[in-house]
């Protein structure tokens, strides 16, 4: 059995690892869709589609998943939900279950007949994207909240730079 995840992974932390390996114990492959595809460098979306796709696959190796055990496929944005599930089918692998606690996703696959199971948080408040991005712009420490390998090639992209430069506005 097959199941699906779909995230924006801006960027991928411990918390998209802890629900990635909970599909996993329920299924045997997990489809991992990069969402927002076409986004990148705005606060909300930082990196684009191709490092993020980096940071998934380099932590899920470094967290001892087998890359037979995944697909990751970047999707980008339709804007048209009665037809966003079909988006996704069309460029994925079949599947069966998908794995999402979003709640527009949720109704759509619902509604499009799919089994939806919620994924257990771990530590919300710690482990979700925006606090981490959050704490990049700030110059807290974020590094614990993602994968080892994912803070390496934050660095080597120079992404906190990143982030910090979308911050400052033109005032001239």
């Amino acid at each position: 059995m097959r199941g699906l995840y779909i995230g924006r992974f801006q960027p991928f932390h411990m918390g998209h690892l802890h629900a990635v390996k909970h599909a996993l114990s329920e299924v045997n492959e997990v489809i991992i869709v990069v969402g927002s595809a076409q986004r990148s460098h705005s606060l909300d979306n930082p990196f684009t589609a191709g490092e993020r796709m980096v940071m998934v696959r380099e932590a899920l190796n470094e967290g001892g998943i087998s890359p037979l055990k995944y697909w990751i496929i970047p999707i980008r944005d339709l804007n048209v939900h009665m037809m966003w599930v079909s988006e996704v089918k069309g460029y994925t692998p079949e599947f069966e279950r998908v794995y999402s606690n979003e709640p527009l996703t949720r109704r759509l696959f619902l509604e499009a007949g799919y089994r939806v199971e919620s994924i257990p948080f771990k530590n919300r408040s710690r482990y979700s994207a925006t606090e981490i991005r959050r704490r990049m712009v700030n110059g807290e420490h974020w590094k614990n909240l993602v994968p080892k390998i994912v803070a390496e090639f934050i660095e080597q992209i120079g992404g906190v730079d990143r982030l910090v430069d979308l911050t400052k506005t033109d005032d001239g």
